[in-house]
């Protein structure tokens, strides 16, 4: 009899520790693109730091509050994809390290006026913990890779979407966005 501990098991929690980190980068964007700041502040372990691509290098929480006001104006729309997301998760499924990459949308006025979109890639590379349960980011370094301005123009599909894009039901801010009012699904549903 061997007292090592049954492979399945193992491997069996570093894919539910994979998942688990997956996860939290999607909140972690959602947070961002709905203006949920509290949601992102949850998405750090305390002591957490973000090293911000050359934007912000400190303590994770102070850039939170770096960023929350214009997580939260009226006006502020960004989408977020998450693409390739690579999880190592050590052998006891306590940390892990996660590269993924980011297509950022934000739509800005310019500096002389206008307003304006535009498209940024970068890379999230975290170092994470198991604390408790809960996985949170210890450590982010972000890193931009390219960007892409450009004049807004609002066709919604060169008009083929909407004969009115004043009809379009659009996303919501924190807490009036469908996925804050959604009732959770029923264990066992197929939903």
């Amino acid at each position: 009899m061997t007292d090592r501990p049954d492979p399945t098991a193992a491997t069996l929690a570093r894919l539910v520790a994979k998942q688990e980190v997956a996860d939290l980068l999607a909140r972690y964007l959602r947070a961002i693109d709905r203006g949920d700041v509290e949601g992102l502040r949850a998405c750090y372990l305390p002591g957490a730091t973000e090293d911000h691509g050359g934007v912000f290098t400190g303590d994770a929480q102070a850039y939170v509050d770096s960023v929350a006001a214009t997580l939260v104006h009226p006006r502020a729309v960004g989408t977020h994809a998450l693409t390739n997301v690579l999880v190592e998760v050590d052998e006891d499924a306590t940390t892990a390290v996660a590269e993924s990459y980011v297509l950022a949308f934000a739509r800005v006025r310019t500096p002389d006026g206008p307003v304006a979109d535009s498209l940024t890639a970068a890379r999230m590379v975290d170092r994470l913990r198991c604390v408790e349960g809960r996985w949170g980011i210890e450590h982010r370094t972000l890193r931009f890779d390219w960007n892409h301005d450009m004049p807004r123009t609002e066709g919604w599909l060169y008009g083929l979407l909407a004969g009115d894009p004043a009809e379009l039901r659009r996303s919501g801010r924190f807490p009036d966005d469908p996925i804050y009012t959604a009732a959770p699904a029923p264990a066992g549903s197929a939903a």
